[in-house]
């Protein structure tokens, strides 16, 4: 759609970041971008693995390839080409395809030394016919060993399990998990704790304003402008939140100079000209401001949910921002669900303790860690791991990419940030706690799935080598003929394949 308000129809490689696209009924989405008008419903089931239509209004976020319905909407491209979730998806499960899993490494150290010993049995064999068998020895000796190699090809125990991998990266991939590594898929189902993170995590992530309070001096149309002035360089959803409802009350926001952002606990700046600071109490004692006249307030509040952010000026505390972040409604199923499969579950929160143990009583979790910084994440993931736990972390945020990337298996949010997505070892197309429910059921598979490959293999290798090398002669008459041996070969082959393919199914 043209400045002018005319229309254009364009090839996809002439869309660029920016542009404004009218998606029509029935069609697909071109790029991912976000609503500008219109509403609709879309089938995101390639994305997400869920049948039902998913509506759609100005703010809300499309992506490519998804099928729109009835409705016709206005857009906005935002990302294009090979940074669209589409092409990612594309180029992860590639390259997962094509990665090694641990089992697959004993594998090729197996088919080393099988393949010595194969050669060593065909000479033996060769020599033995051709020394001790009936006439004609040598064409038996030929025969005989030329059947061993035949029926002894390691392509049954190459085969097991890199089929195993690729059936089951494609079957995650349909239900919304993607796994960036085989070694992900292996090591998931050992995994025996897990520690999420609350916002973006256990809830939508898309927090609601609740209130906001203010100190004397301080007006609270006062603190919340401020507040949203200073916010409107955050990446956070508090922040979102905060900056909506400003807007929402058509409060004239400042820009903020000298933004820094205080991963895990806060933010501070520049707002015409006063030093600002706005987080949680770790922010507020790092910077000197007491915040104990509010602390009976922010906690009632906190007692209910909702998450409390304190606002400081030139050092002084100015007020505070309540904002409510309602749980996920697959939360409580997906918690209730890991628990009977015997995982620990722990919450670490940079929210209040109050907020998180509201939060985490009712979801049933019991160990809650608040007001933890990026470094208490990670260093709460070493301390698991030193006590001989299999920790796997899951998280959306910026503040939780350390910790993604030192647990043993990282699980990041398809609905959070680029830089948590690129540390963890799974991510979770939809933000869905489900799917580590369902990637951890297709990880037992596909384990069990490669060790039955590998067992068939080698134990069909065990009784086939010497049949092929004639040891039934002196009992039957038999020998197995070459022809016959590249049968069996090929057999063992299509089992192995076929037995992978049974994890479509999973």
């Amino acid at each position: 759609m043209r400045d002018d308000g005319t229309e254009e129809d364009v090839e996809l490689t002439h869309v660029h970041v920016g542009d404004r696209l009218r998606v029509r009924p029935g069609g697909k989405v071109p790029v991912d971008g976000v609503v500008l008008e219109g509403r609709t419903n879309l089938d995101e089931s390639m994305i997400t693995g869920e049948p039902v239509p998913v509506e759609k209004g100005p703010g809300d976020r499309l992506v490519g390839a998804t099928i729109n319905g009835h409705g016709a909407v206005v857009m906005r491209a935002e990302k294009v080409g090979s940074q669209t979730v589409l092409a990612q998806i594309v180029q992860m499960v590639a390259q997962a395809q094509r990665s090694r899993a641990p089992m697959q490494r004993m594998a090729d150290a197996v088919s080393y030394w099988f393949v010595l010993g194969v050669l060593a049995i065909a000479v033996i064999t060769f020599l033995a016919w051709g020394f001790f068998g009936p006439q004609p020895r040598w064409i038996y000796a030929m025969l005989n060993a030329v059947s061993v190699l035949i029926i002894a090809c390691p392509c049954a125990l190459g085969l097991a399990t890199p089929m195993s991998i690729m059936v089951a990266m494609g079957r995650g991939a349909t239900s919304g998990v993607l796994f960036r590594d085989a070694e992900a898929i292996e090591l998931l189902c050992t995994i025996d704790t897990l520690i999420v993170d609350k916002t973006g995590t256990l809830t939508l992530g898309k927090p609601a304003f609740h209130s906001v309070g203010a100190q004397a001096g301080f007006t609270e149309e006062e603190v919340l402008r401020i507040a949203a002035s200073l916010d409107q360089g955050s990446e956070h959803p508090l922040a979102d939140a905060i900056v909506a409802e400003a807007r929402k009350r058509s409060l004239t926001l400042s820009t903020a100079a000298d933004f820094e952002s205080a991963t895990g606990i806060g933010v501070r700046g520049k707002v015409e000209g006063r030093s600002v600071a706005l987080g949680n109490t770790m922010m507020m004692i790092e910077i000197g401001a007491d915040a104990s006249s509010l602390l009976a307030q922010s906690e009632a509040l906190r007692a209910s949910g909702a998450t409390v952010v304190f606002l400081a000026v030139e050092g002084k505390l100015a007020g505070f921002v309540a904002l409510a972040d309602p749980v996920k409604d697959s939360t409580p199923e997906a918690m209730r669900k890991l628990r009977d499969a015997g995982i620990r579950i722990v919450m670490a929160s940079g929210d209040g303790l109050t907020t998180a143990k509201a939060v985490g009583a009712a979801l049933g979790i019991d160990e809650v860690y608040a007001e933890v910084r990026p470094a208490d994440k990670l260093a709460l993931v070493a301390k698991l791991q030193a006590q001989g736990r299999r920790v796997a972390m899951a998280g959306d945020g910026i503040n939780d990419a350390p910790a993604l990337a030192r647990a043993d298996v990282g699980i990041s949010m398809g609905t959070g940030t680029d830089v948590a997505m690129a540390s963890g070892k799974v991510t979770l197309v939809k933000g869905d706690l489900r799917g580590i429910v369902r990637a951890r059921e297709l990880s037992e598979r596909t384990v069990a799935n490669m060790k039955q490959n590998l067992a068939f293999a080698l134990v069909y290798n065990a009784l086939g080598v010497p049949v092929a090398a004639g040891v039934l002669y002196p009992l039957t008459g038999l020998l197995l003929s070459p022809m016959f041996a590249a049968v069996a070969m090929s057999f063992s082959s299509v089992s192995v394949v076929t037995n992978a393919l049974r994890l479509r199914a999973a």
